[in-house]
């Protein structure tokens, strides 16, 4: 079967949606289907088109349920589409409508779904691969790591701001990765990097290094306001990295809401002190780690392709005799 993945960011983004749909093309491949990765839906011809990030691809789903009436479309719907302005577009609806089905990562999701949509959705948990062999943690230090595009929607500076009210004697020092195209949240993360001794930020580095970052953490810290279901949530829990994580129903669906390592989202006190509790406490750390421990299951790329294959399965789609596999990007 021919299929093509549509995510909107750059080709060379080692983060977010462009990671899924990476991903994601490996596996369809690996079930024997031809994929096609683009920024854009061009009129290629296929079976079946996948479109990431409902707000930015609601036309690409439109253009190809005009032109090919008769073929399957996915939407994938991410933070911003469920719990931002995503709902409230006619476009984004109008392609919600079009699609054969709407995948979200995260379970909670479909309470935001109108109901009349809802029998369309389907949850797939993005998974991770364990890191083989990361560095061993200091243990002059408590390093806590914190990962993702510097956005306004990501929070992305409460942990190093909550590390500022850490007692002295605290050993935790905040390092945080992460691309950033707003010019004025780029300048707060090196000003705060200069002026905070317990940060420091790293910018964008590589995959194989945000793998090792998480990995070799004692703690990953998630302070994201709107969340689809972090994939760097999925990366910490299968290394057994604990995760301290805004209450926000986009974690929840995730780690469970009876998880104990929540702190309000926007709420630099609770999280500094949730912090000093984590690093000092050897039961609490423990707990948060078996929790993880325990949770990992949902997260093994098997069962990410397992659900995969049901899903294409569920649309009687049958592989024809196509073009000879291949795996592809375009821009």
């Amino acid at each position: 079967m021919r299929i093509q993945i549509i995510c909107p960011l750059p080709a060379n983004s080692v983060y977010g949606s462009q990671v899924t749909a990476l991903r994601w093309a490996g596996m369809l491949h690996e079930l024997d289907h031809s994929v096609e990765l683009s920024q854009h839906y061009g009129g290629t011809i296929c079976d079946l088109l996948v479109a990431l990030r409902a707000e930015k691809s609601a036309e690409a789903v439109l253009q190809f349920r005009k032109r090919h009436p008769n073929k399957h479309s996915f939407l994938v719907l991410n933070g911003r589409d469920v719990y931002g302005e995503g709902l409230h577009s006619p476009v984004v609806v109008e392609a919600m409508r079009a699609a054969d089905r709407l995948i979200t990562f995260q379970p909670l999701a479909a309470e935001r779904i109108p109901v009349e949509l809802q029998p369309k959705l389907r949850t797939i948990y993005q998974s991770a691969e364990r890191t083989a062999a990361p560095p061993r943690p200091d243990p002059d230090s408590f390093l806590v790591s914190v990962v993702g595009h510097l956005r306004a929607d990501k929070d992305p500076l409460r942990t190093a701001l909550a590390a500022r009210r850490l007692p002295q004697s605290s050993r935790i020092r905040v390092m945080q990765a992460g691309d950033c195209e707003a010019a004025d949240l780029l300048e707060q993360a090196r000003a705060e990097a200069l002026a905070n001794p317990r940060y420091r930020y790293l910018g964008p580095i590589p995959r194989w290094k945000v793998r090792q970052l998480v990995a070799s953490s004692r703690l990953l810290v998630v302070s994201s306001l709107v969340e689809s279901g972090a994939a760097v949530i999925s990366e910490a829990v299968v290394n057994y990295v604990p995760v301290l994580a805004s209450r926000i129903p986009g974690n929840i669906g995730l780690l469970g809401e009876d998880y104990p390592g929540y702190f309000p989202a926007g709420d630099t006190e609770a999280l500094a002190a949730l912090l000093a509790r984590v690093e000092t406490d050897a039961c609490l750390y423990q707990e948060l780690k078996t929790r993880c421990a325990l949770l990992a299951r949902l997260f093994l790329p098997e069962r990410e392709q397992a659900e995969w294959k049901k899903l294409l399965a569920e649309l009687n789609v049958v592989k024809g005799n196509h073009q000879p596999k291949r795996l592809r990007a375009s821009a």
